[in-house]
């Protein structure tokens, strides 16, 4: 009965330090989005660690990516759009 309650902690032990280990190798993340999307105009934002460009007719050559995008269609409904994103230093 005392080896199992023994296993059972040990056990108990090496779950919670994996876990713990886990936990502080979770990294913050590499960019953060805000989205603001009323009826209209859409504006993309990037509030940390990338730059935005409207990439849906391919990549523009002579822009550059900017850290504010915004777009807006005529029709009650928009569609989806491709918005490209790259990570700055």
């Amino acid at each position: 009965m005392r080896t199992i309650i023994v296993r059972t902690l040990v056990a108990f032990a090496l779950v919670a330090t994996g876990w713990a280990a886990a936990r502080t190798q979770m990294s913050e993340a590499n960019f953060e989005l805000v989205v603001d999307a009323p009826g209209g105009k859409t504006t993309i934002t990037c509030v940390r660690g990338c730059g935005l460009a409207w990439i849906e007719r391919g990549i523009p050559q002579e822009g550059q990516p900017q850290p504010s995008f915004w777009f807006s269609c005529g029709a009650g409904r928009c569609s989806s759009g491709k918005i490209g994103g790259w990570i700055t230093p």
